[in-house]
């Protein structure tokens, strides 16, 4: 499927922004999709997974975004470092600036933007949602570090739960560590005293990468009953 390169400014940072766009004129519902790691530093180009996810839901009748959140280091930096010194203060403009990106597009429905992540990018989902009230919707696949605040005075993303003003649905694997099922206890337990709606799906025999075609933990059966819970939640929230 192609898409298009966008190039925004975040603090005077160029951030790559790749868009997928349906057929029609719209408007379309749209939705920033988060990367992984560890191949998603190295550039959205060779993050076939994520492409994929964009693909995907671009075919569901999206107009996809997946902002290059790791534009602060070169492409070809060390992970290591990027994840060390990888900041929610950094990351919350980047999602802004993907979010107001897909809202400024004429065939997208501003009041109709939601945000998905996988495993690293399961966590950025979070923090997009604890930080933009405009969305009308988040999706978590195995987001660890929740727990965490990431670059010095950030909060826990956690401690933000009473920020969300969006619903929120979440998939797990039971035999994740990263995070464990004790993590996904504290988010639902965080997100229940917030009063934010929310849905969990947690799979037995199950680990991380699930849903990721192109790791060895993929769970075919899992994978595709996650994806027809997520397209039914987001075409509730957003296709309205």
């Amino acid at each position: 499927m192609t898409h298009r390169i966008e190039t925004v400014q975040v603090k005077g940072s160029p951030m790559e922004v790749f868009v997928f766009e349906p057929k029609g004129a719209g408007p379309h519902p749209g939705i920033i999709v988060c990367q992984h790691i560890p191949i998603g530093h190295t550039g959205i180009e060779n993050d076939k997974f994520t492409l994929g996810v964009a693909e995907r839901y671009c075919e569901n009748g999206y107009v996809a975004a997946i902002p290059f959140t790791f534009h602060w280091w070169p492409k070809s930096g060390d992970i290591d470092t990027k994840r060390k010194e990888y900041r929610d203060d950094w990351t919350i403009p980047d999602l802004l600036a993907a979010y107001d990106l897909l809202a400024g597009m004429k065939n997208v429905r501003a009041d109709r933007i939601g945000i998905v992540g996988h495993c690293w990018g399961g966590r950025v989902s979070w923090v997009g949602a604890m930080s933009n009230p405009k969305l009308a919707a988040c999706a978590i696949f195995y987001g660890g570090r929740v727990r965490q605040g990431l670059g010095e005075g950030n909060p826990p993303a956690i401690d933000r739960a009473g920020d969300i003003k969006c619903p929120v649905i979440g998939f797990f694997g039971n035999l994740d560590k990263g995070p464990s099922p004790e993590d996904v206890d504290a988010y639902d337990a965080a997100l229940t005293k917030a009063g934010v709606e929310h849905t969990f799906h947690r799979y037995d025999n199950t680990n991380h990468a699930f849903q990721n075609t192109l790791d060895e933990r993929y769970s075919p059966q899992n994978s595709e009953d996650a994806w027809t819970k997520v397209l039914a939640f987001f075409a509730a929230k957003l296709k309205k």
